[in-house]
Order: structure tokens, then sequence, then C-alpha cells
């Protein structure tokens, strides 16, 4: 079990800090280095698929701006959205 969250825990880091624009790798990258290791395995299966989210609508989602997709109120959501990027 604890192999398993390793390795999930390895693709997300991987997945966060190669996103395609450099904006996004840093913000990404540098939440996902804050808040790995608080994470609960639930917690970890959610980022996955926030990670899949494009990087324009993160990026709109982050500034509070329009996006053409509904985020949903979950937890790591709420995590990026109030995350201070340093």
């Amino acid at each position: 079990m604890s192999s398993n969250i390793d390795q999930l825990k390895k693709k997300i880091i991987y997945r966060s800090n190669y996103r395609g624009t450099k904006e996004m790798d840093k913000l990404l990258g540098a939440f996902t280095n804050h808040y790995i290791d608080k994470l609960n395995e639930q917690d970890l299966e959610e980022l996955i698929k926030f990670l899949k989210i494009d990087d324009n609508n993160l990026y709109n989602f982050y500034n509070g701006l329009d996006t053409s997709i509904k985020f949903e109120n979950t937890r790591i959501n709420s995590l990026f959205k109030n995350f201070k990027f340093k």
C-alpha cells in the first residue's frame, strides 16, 4: 500500500512540474510540493483528476477568472484556489 502511494506521489509530482507552460509548471509544482505529504490517498486521487484539467482553465480558476468548465467544491480545488504562490 505504501509503495502504491509513493508511486502515486511521484506521478503527481512529475505531472505537476511538466505541464507545458512555465507559469503552470511553477504554480502547480509549488502547490504540489507544499501539500503532497499532507494529503491522504483519496486527496491524491482527486489531485490526479485535477491535474488532467488544461492549463488555461486552471490558471483562470486560480485567478478568479471565467473558466470553460465547472469546478466542483472539492478539498483540492479549495486548497489550490487559496494557495499563495511565492
